[in-house]
Parts: structure tokens; C-alpha cells; sequence
């Protein structure tokens, strides 16, 4: 059971019910880490408002999951593990290899997308400071200044919904059920 309440829309804060309503729409069910981050409205929103931006970021639909899926397994958590497999399954049909190494926080079998996975976890580790080879392996597996700074949009919101979830220890959806994950002991 989660720690902190899981919202409905008729429950929800008033200013929280619209985002709910569209996210029900949108999924045909209420993520249930959508259902926690609408005790604070401000926190949905900013999660939301923050994601359709990220959509928009240069990365593809794949390097953008490489991103979510690689921070949440570093950060440990099981439902955003969950929730952008179903992502990386059903709307970015990326190959079960990869899908399985970032799961297992593995070298990817994609070079390109395996420097991402490790330029994103040495943000997270060094808290942005990241070293000058990183930096370079990073550029050097063909990415640019801009997604250096993009990979960083997609830890926060990455974070956002990380440490939400592993305070709240928010349940994981029935729809997701098929993607849970348990961190590496």
C-alpha cells in the first residue's frame, strides 16, 4: 500500500482533477504515481508541463527512455522502471535486448545509446559534475552540447518522479503489471 494517498479525480485537490482527467483520457487508466504527485497540484503540473517539454527535447522516443529507465534504476525506482518499459515496448518498439541491458543497468548493445546510459548515470552520480572524460566520451559517441544539457532536463524530471514514488512507495498500476521490476541486491 502506498505511504501517501493515491488520488482519483473526485478526490484529487481541485486544481489537480484536470490533469487526472487527461492523463485518464490519454492511458485509459491513472497512473498511480499521477495519482500521488496530485496531492500537490504544482507537482503534477510541473511533472507534466516538464515531460511535454522533454517530448520535444532533440533526443528520439528511445534516448529519452534511455534517460528515464536508466536514472530509475540508479535511483531504484521499481514503478518508473515499470512504467517506461511499457513505454519503451509499446511506444517506442525498442528491442528487447536493450530494453532488458538498461533494465539490468547493463552495456547496451547500441554504442550511441550505451554512452547516453553512462553519461546519464555521471550526472547523477557527480550531482552535474561531471568529469572531463565523461564529458568527452560523451561528445565523442556523436552527441553535442545540447544534449548534454538535455540529458540533465531528463534527470529532473527523471527525479521528480523517482524520489515521489520511492517516498510515497507508490503501488504499481495492474495495466503495468507486466513490467515490474525489483532493483539488482
Amino acid at each position: 500500500m502506498s505511504r501517501l494517498t493515491v488520488q482519483s479525480i473526485e478526490s484529487a485537490p481541485e486544481a489537480s482533477r484536470p490533469f487526472l482527467a487527461k492523463a485518464k483520457a490519454k492511458n485509459g487508466f491513472i497512473p498511480n504515481l499521477l495519482g500521488v504527485l496530485a496531492n500537490a497540484p504544482v507537482a503534477l503540473e510541473t511533472y507534466l508541463t516538464v515531460s511535454e517539454i522533454n517530448g520535444r527535447s532533440s533526443f528520439s522516443l528511445a534516448e529519452r527512455e534511455v534517460v528515464q529507465i536508466t536514472a530509475a534504476t540508479y535511483h531504484g525506482c521499481a514503478f518508473c522502471v515499470a512504467g517506461h518499459t511499457a513505454i519503451a515496448y509499446k511506444q517506442g518498439n525498442l528491442p528487447e535486448a536493450l530494453v532488458e541491458a538498461l533494465r539490468r543497468q547493463q552495456t547496451l548493445p547500441d554504442p550511441k545509446l550505451d554512452a547516453l546510459a553512462v553519461f546519464t548515470r555521471a550526472v547523477i552520480r557527480n550531482r552535474g559534475a561531471v568529469g572531463n572524460a565523461d564529458l568527452q566520451d560523451f561528445l565523442a559517441a556523436g552527441y553535442g552540447e545540447q544534449q548534454v544539457i538535455e540529458a540533465i532536463l531528463g534527470v529532473s524530471l527523471a527525479t521528480l518522479c523517482n524520489f515521489s514514488n520511492s517516498l510515497a512507495q507508490t503501488e504499481l498500476n495492474p495495466e503495468l503489471a507486466a513490467y515490474r521490476w525489483q532493483p539488482q541486491t
